[in-house]
């Protein structure tokens, strides 16, 4: 398997780097910032999107494609929005040779253009409400980059809703982090805190932004989604409006959404250990791994006749695959299979055979605690019972770590304590000033105010002031 993977102990980005690449999920391109998602990276960012897809479509949404392309005049028609993605714009100045009468931006986010063309479709309010969803990728010009986390070119989704009433497009704000939460907590096994951002951290051009909130293994932050209402500015920046039941001409209230290849990123950094991946069953591209053991081509023979039934006993009820490489020991494969994250392991050697049993070995429990004897007439039940196991225990242990390493502190001095061990659930009083302060002194920022609080009134941790609300903050990707 070539060299070991870094122990996160001694340098968890190092750490990170190993099992992406040791693990063929993705590798740098030879152009700074990028990265080439390799095919089982790719699988499992395609089980994410059927994953979501489902459920946008099961929640009224169309999918639907829009221009990487965007106009700089675009762009610049909506403040907060420019200000806030400036730094990050790829330009086009040149094509065929010849200078550009307008520059065009590489896709950092679609609501201008989208905006536009909601502009040209809706009229009425028969037309509304318009859900959309697009598929695709972009571009924001990062200084400093780390796969899945933050690259310079990443994929991801964005929905664009418009609506009638601000009362709607909150509805419809809180609808989608409820399904970013609902998918991150039982697709991808992850713990989160459903919360508002703050002023400073909310999204260019919003009226309020949420996020999902997850802890990573080193005890870190990270912004898996977000759900934004936008109010009415880009219907107002770009002309967005119908006509009412009254015949008077009224602007639109549009959100957006989004969820990206960070989320492969959370799921290495939620689950992994020190021999490489983690998956939850119900987004790993290989759920099952069947490895036949023989010592001569007879027993291999034997061995394969039998995997080949119980490999059918499976069907397509689970994603399996049979690991019949020659020139590989049992042992070497068990690494392998493990380093890749496969949740279980299906064992079977001429023993197994002859005593019409299988081994099922658990990747979340190493060593002999995740070992089974299953009768072979059995498998197909007690793999999806041991695979729904597994799911449930990998959220357990995430959610018992999260709970470990957060604290209410009551004092300055405790918060900056808390805030080096991983979140900090402590009152705020709202003020830019105590935030910016509270992260110059400890590098945490403020992650989100949870949107379920206590409701009692407190001081705020940095200044003691009167604060209505809890906010977690925490050092953060």
């Amino acid at each position: 398997m070539g060299d070991a993977i870094t122990p996160r102990s001694q340098d968890y980005a190092a750490w990170y780097t190993d099992v992406i690449q040791r693990a063929e999920l993705a590798d740098y391109a030879p152009v700074k910032g990028c990265m080439v998602i390799r095919p089982y990276g790719y699988a499992l960012w395609e089980e994410i999107q059927a994953g979501l897809d489902g459920r946008f479509k099961a929640t009224g949404h169309q999918n639907a494609y829009f221009p990487l392309f965007i106009p700089m005049s675009f762009m610049q028609k909506e403040a907060q929005h420019v200000e806030g993605f400036a730094p990050e714009l790829a330009v086009v100045t040149h094509g065929g040779g010849e200078a550009l009468e307008e520059p065009l931006v590489v896709r950092p986010t679609s609501e201008t253009v989208i905006g536009y063309m909601y502009a040209q479709w809706i009229k009425s309010y028969r037309d509304l409400p318009v859900l959309i969803n697009q598929w695709g990728n972009v571009v924001r010009w990062e200084m400093r980059t780390r796969l899945f986390l933050r690259t310079t070119e990443f994929l991801w989704q964005e929905g664009h809703t418009a609506h009638t009433s601000d009362e709607e497009a909150q509805e419809e704000t809180l609808r989608m982090l409820d399904v970013y939460a609902d998918f991150a907590e039982n697709e991808a096994a992850i713990p989160v805190i459903k919360g508002c951002k703050s002023t400073s951290e909310k999204f260019a051009g919003a009226q309020r932004s949420y996020t999902i909130e997850a802890m990573m293994g080193d005890r870190k932050a990270l912004q898996s989604a977000t759900s934004h209402n936008l109010g009415q500015n880009f219907a107002k920046a770009f002309n967005i409006q119908y006509l009412d039941k009254n015949n008077q001409l009224q602007y639109c209230w549009t959100t957006s959404w989004g969820l990206s290849t960070r989320m492969i990123g959370a799921i290495i950094m939620t689950h992994g250990d020190d021999q490489g991946l983690k998956l939850p069953p119900r987004l790993a591209p290989i759920q099952a791994i069947i490895v036949p053991i023989a010592k001569n081509a007879e027993e291999r023979s034997k061995v394969l006749e039998v995997v080949k039934r119980i490999a059918a006993s499976l069907g397509k009820e689970i994603r399996w695959k049979v690991d019949e490489r020659e020139g590989y020991t049992a042992g070497w494969k068990f690494n392998e299979w493990e380093l890749r994250g496969v949740p279980l392991r299906i064992e079977i050697g001429p023993k197994d055979v002859a005593q019409g049993q299988v081994v099922l070995a658990r990747r979340d429990r190493l060593g002999k605690e995740g070992k089974t004897f299953v009768p072979q007439a059995e498998l197909l039940t007690r793999v999806k019972q041991v695979l729904d196991e597994i799911q449930h225990n990998l959220y357990q242990q995430a959610l018992q770590f999260r709970r470990e390493h957060t604290h209410e502190p009551h004092d300055y001095e405790a918060f900056k304590e808390a805030v080096a061990d991983g979140f900090a659930l402590a009152y705020w009083c709202g003020s830019g000033d105590c935030e910016t302060a509270i992260k110059n002194e400890t590098k945490a920022t403020n992650r989100c105010i949870p949107l379920d609080q206590e409701g009692q009134p407190g001081k705020c941790i940095y200044c003691g002031k009167l604060a209505k609300e809890k906010a977690i903050f925490a050092r953060a990707y």
